[in-house]
């Protein structure tokens, strides 16, 4: 019954036969319900001022901070044959420790003497360019002696042709002074017609002035004729000295050409040289990729080929390896909308799988199980998985990570901000606001300050 009618029944009810009836009744339960309430309300105002660290809660693993140390696979330089195995999963190795040894797989590289070969075609080469050096030098000889001897007959030459200028100006004064001479013996000759007319003179002597007439004659028209011997001699000694230029200026194009050609031998010799010398330390380097060596000290995690006779190809991964010694870090992911509440150097509560931790995020005094970290670097592009990666290496003023840990592990980080009421907090979250975030002062600069 509602008792709301105004035909009460309450007289016709026994309430001590009812507790629960006699305690509804009862005035104690009524200041047992405000107190509680009054308590409840006082404990929440106190409960919304209590301090709480903002923070951002991301997942991440293990690695190595530097990485160097981080695990790896080793490769084959070249394809090959795997013929043994110096190693098995597990095994520490040093650097430089055989892992295994491959044999050749390509018919190019087959000859047991290859490098004995390879070595004497260069050496054989090598001969070449010394003969071709050689011819050179014989070339560069003889064009220097055929510049010396045709200086030498240019020379020659030249005296020939003055002596020809010479002859022809003795010739050309001879001719000059038989003409005066011809002149002179005709000039008597008329004289001693005339005198020869008056009777002064005889027959015989007209006579002999004539024959001296003609012998006058003769020598002058000898003397011309040496003249124009002279002059041509002079054409005949400028056209040898045009033929010697010509000539020695051929023969020394000639030896020029053939030391040009000698040269050109002689750098492509000097080409399949060098060309041979790179192919003899190729297959050099390539007979020390037989052996795959250990690249650091580690312990061996997985062989990725296995096996005897397989081949492999080249950079094929064989084995991977894992660094003895490393630094750990955490790489942890956060969401986009956290990233610019992050700065190098805010502090980072850790949490490590298999490690028992009670934690409380916004009390990390409070939390056990815990580790100190602080940010080291991070990403400015965003990884695979949608989040922008962040590095957290250990804090030097908080105690120590397990020694146990091993990359790849596990781990969940709370990366603290500012200390906020929680009153504040769920205020924050309710309508969904980010969260407050500061920049650490360097102490330094202002105690320098």
């Amino acid at each position: 019954m509602l008792n709301i009618s105004k035909n009460s029944v309450t007289r016709f009810i026994d309430k001590d036969r009812y507790t629960s009836l006699s305690l509804i009744s009862s005035r104690k339960s009524g200041r047992v319900l405000k107190r509680l309430l009054i308590g409840s309300f006082l404990a929440i105002i106190i409960i919304l001022f209590i301090p709480w660290t903002q923070n951002v809660r991301a997942g991440g693993e293990v690695i190595a901070l530097n990485p160097s140390q981080r695990p790896q696979t080793i490769q084959s330089v070249i394809a090959g044959r795997i013929e043994k195995w110096f190693v098995q999963e597990g095994d520490k190795v040093f650097k430089g420790d055989t892992i295994m040894f491959i044999s050749e797989i390509k018919d190019d590289y087959f000859d047991p003497q290859l490098l004995d070969r390879t070595q004497q075609q260069v050496r054989s080469k090598e001969m070449a360019v010394s003969s071709y050096m050689e011819k050179v030098r014989a070339l560069d000889n003889q064009i220097d002696a055929l510049s010396e001897t045709g200086k030498l007959k240019l020379g020659q030459t030249k005296n020939n042709l003055l002596q020809s200028y010479l002859k022809v100006a003795s010739d050309s004064m001879e001719y000059a002074a038989s003409k005066v001479n011809y002149t002179i013996a005709v000039e008597q000759l008329t004289r001693m017609k005339n005198l020869k007319e008056k009777g002064l003179k005889s027959l015989t002597d007209l006579e002999n002035k004539s024959l001296v007439v003609q012998k006058t004659q003769a020598e002058m028209i000898a003397k011309e004729n040496d003249l124009l011997t002279s002059r041509n001699e002079i054409f005949n000694v400028r056209m040898e000295l045009t033929s010697i230029q010509a000539q020695y200026r051929d023969d020394i194009s000639k030896a020029e050409s053939d030391k040009f050609t000698a040269l050109s031998s002689m750098y492509d010799a000097e080409a399949v040289v060098t060309k041979l010398q790179n192919q003899y330390m190729n297959y050099s380097m390539r007979s020390g990729f037989y052996y795959i060596l250990a690249p650091q000290d580690g312990y061996i995690t997985q062989a990725i080929q296995s096996g005897l006779g397989e081949t492999i190809k080249e950079g094929a991964e064989i084995i991977s390896i894992v660094p003895s010694e490393f630094d750990i870090a955490v790489a942890i992911y956060v969401e986009p909308i956290d990233l610019p509440l992050l700065q190098k150097g805010n502090k980072v509560r850790v949490q490590f799988d298999g490690w028992p931790a009670i934690v409380f995020s916004g009390w990390p005094n409070t939390s056990y199980g815990t580790y100190g970290g602080k940010v080291f670097a991070i990403d400015n592009f965003i990884s695979p998985n949608g989040k922008f990666r962040v590095l957290v290496e250990q804090d030097s003023e908080d105690h120590a990570w397990p020694d146990a840990l091993r990359l790849g592990a596990g781990a969940s980080s709370m990366t603290l901000l500012n200390d906020v009421p929680i009153g504040y907090e769920i205020w924050r979250k309710i309508n969904g606001f980010p969260p407050d975030f500061y920049f650490q002062k360097d102490t330094a600069k202002t105690k320098k300050k």
